[in-house]
Formats: C-alpha cells, structure tokens, sequence
C-alpha cells in the first residue's frame, strides 16, 4: 500500500513497521522539535535514505491534493500536533496513532497523567481521523497491564512496542479493518498537565511524591528543597516518623539528597538545579 507517514521519533516505529511489511512510502511530514523532550532525526533520516520529500510544515489541502496525484492511498500520523481535516476527498485511508486506551485519555499526551493515576491497564489505538482531535472510530487496539511502579519511561516504551504491534496489524490489512472500526462514543479528556502536577508535593505522603517523579521520569519532575529548584528524574523513599519540616534536606552524601515528605523521606538520586538543555546532554 502507498502510504504517507506524519510523525516523529516518539513513535518512529510505525513508520519502520509498515516499510518492513512492504508498505510503499511517498512522503513524510514532520515538524520543528527542540532536540530535548521531541526527536525527528532519525525519523527523517529515514526518509531521506529512501529519497523521499520531507515537509516540516502543516499539512494544508494542497498537500493532500498532491497525495492523491501521486496514488497515495493511506496517511498514517504518530506524534503529529496539527488537526488534519479534508483528507477524505483525496485519501481512501487516514488513521492516527493515540498512547491511550481511547476512548479513555484523550488529549495531547496523557501519559504522565496515567502514571499519577495510577491506573491498571493502559494501550495503544490507532482511529480514523476526524475533525476532532482523538475521536474517530477505533480501527485497532493494543491494551497492557501497568505496575504499581510504573514510570513515564516503561510506559511511553510500552506504547511504542505497542504501537508496533497494531502497525502490524494494519499492514496486515487495513482495508477490513477500517471497515470493521468501531465508534469510541462517550470518553474522557486529559488535558496538558500543569506545572502544578509536575511538582514535588513534600507536604503529601513519600507515596505521593515518588509517584509525581515517577510520572515524568526523565522528562523531570520539579521540587524545591528548602530554597533550591531543583529537576529531578529519579528518587526513592521510605515512610518514617519524624520531626522535620516537609522539604527540609535532612542529610546529604556526595549529590545524594535525603528530604523530608510529610510521612518519610525522599532521596533524590537523579536532579540537576538546570534546566534540560544540550549542555546538559539530556
């Protein structure tokens, strides 16, 4: 099948997918990422090796026109922001790749709510575009289980290697699938989450606070330690009773951080008082 790719590196693989089951590529659209939390390069290197035209900027009719001029009869889009409306005058095929269990937990990127959720079962949906962002009808699904100690980076691997998965199963055969989808109805919203939900809360519980870390995981979580911000991706903790001010650092050993959490402590393991950045090498 002729296919056009929209994405990035976050789900890089679908696109990898479908060229290994014989899926015939005529163009990739990407967009501007900041080489920190967002990736193209290997996705675009990609297509250049195959000597395909790469277009960073939104998709417009135009280029769907041109889709349809070049027999292209697929769009496949994993990890692209803009809304793509119109297609269906021009492609008999378009579905969208979306890391979460739809109709639960649509929205930009649910994944750092999900592990502060501490939900039980999570998934990968690919669905039919629509006007609206994250509710067109399902065309297939992979769901998996979610530990107690989940991260923000076992699960966005968990996506990925489920994103695989249903690639594989629309390579297989989209046609019947597409005509087999199944309407999501009512679902739920998430939001971006805010710097609120980002940030270290020493006056909850250790439980709480090495849920919010671990909801971001490298992606960093935020916390104040007495008078210091720090960015912090990796911490343990224990409950204990004590009689320290919730963010007091009670100890420290070389860039080890003991602080205190309303019923324990916290050791933050893995900070830096910067912001992400190349010189950082994140």
């Amino acid at each position: 099948m002729r296919f056009a790719f929209a994405g990035i590196d976050f789900l890089g693989d679908v696109f990898e997918t479908l060229l290994a089951r014989g899926w015939e590529p005529v163009k990739l659209f990407s967009r501007p990422c900041d080489g920190i939390y967002d990736f193209n390069e290997a996705t675009i290197a990609r297509a250049r090796s195959l000597r395909l035209p790469v277009q960073m900027a939104r998709i417009l009719p135009a280029d769907l026109a041109g889709l349809k001029a070049q027999g292209c009869e697929a769009l496949i889009v994993a990890g692209y922001p803009w809304l793509i409306t119109g297609w269906e005058r021009h492609l008999p095929y378009a579905v969208n790749f979306h890391p979460s269990p739809l109709p639960l937990g649509r929205g930009p990127y649910p994944l750092f709510q999900a592990v502060l959720d501490d939900v039980s079962q999570w998934g990968m949906t690919a669905h039919i575009l629509e006007p609206s962002f994250d509710t067109g009808a399902i065309v297939a699904q992979e769901l998996f289980p979610l530990s107690g100690a989940e991260t923000h980076d076992t699960l966005l691997a968990k996506c990925q290697m489920a994103a695989k998965a249903v690639a594989a199963n629309l390579a297989a055969d989209l046609p019947c699938l597409y005509a087999d989808a199944r309407p999501q109805g009512n679902g739920t919203y998430w939001p971006r989450v805010t710097q609120a939900q980002r940030t270290v809360d020493w006056t909850g519980s250790v439980r709480d606070a090495l849920r919010t870390i671990r909801a971001f995981g490298s992606i960093e979580a935020f916390a104040q330690v007495e008078s210091r911000y720090l960015y912090v991706w990796e911490a343990s903790g224990w409950e204990e009773p004590h009689g320290f001010h919730p963010g007091a650092l009670v100890h420290r050993h070389r860039k080890h951080m003991v602080v205190a959490a309303r019923d324990g402590f916290v050791q933050i393991t893995g900070w830096s008082p910067y912001a992400p950045g190349p010189a950082r090498g994140r």
